[in-house]
């Protein structure tokens, strides 16, 4: 019977364990005043609960720009602000342009319509030559 208890042991160290990694940041007192109040604020005593939480958040909103979605705060009144955060907008995708709403009068959009139906311009003017030049 000693002999099968040995090679469960054998077998069972044979597993790799997942190792913990470990990590250290050299933070500037405002920043380190800054994680630390955040760590109170959410209740939160060790370092490795905010840094796993904080890769959590940091993942989701990457997961959502990559879909090219806006990440929005509404305030209780609906007032909306949408989060501009330069290192997400490398993962968003090139189509997700800024939205732009034009509001258009009814002499406008008649003007619109009128330069949209006009046959197009054989050559470019002398006059739009020039100014491209210029």
């Amino acid at each position: 019977m000693p002999t099968n208890t040995k090679r469960k042991r054998t077998a069972a160290s044979a597993v790799p364990r997942a190792r913990r990694t470990k990590f250290q940041a050299d933070l500037a007192p405002a920043e380190d005043r800054t994680v630390r109040a955040l760590k109170a604020d959410l209740q939160l005593s060790s370092n490795t609960d905010f840094l796993s939480d904080a890769v959590a958040l940091y993942g989701w909103a990457v997961s959502e720009r990559k879909q090219g979605h806006r990440i929005v705060s509404e305030s209780a009144d609906g007032e909306r602000r949408i989060l501009v955060f330069p290192r997400l907008e490398r993962v968003a995708p090139e189509s997700a342009l800024p939205r732009v709403r034009i509001e258009w009068t009814p002499r406008e959009l008649e003007s619109l319509a009128e330069l949209a139906s006009k046959d197009a311009a054989k050559a470019p003017t002398g006059k739009l030559i020039r100014a491209m030049r210029d």
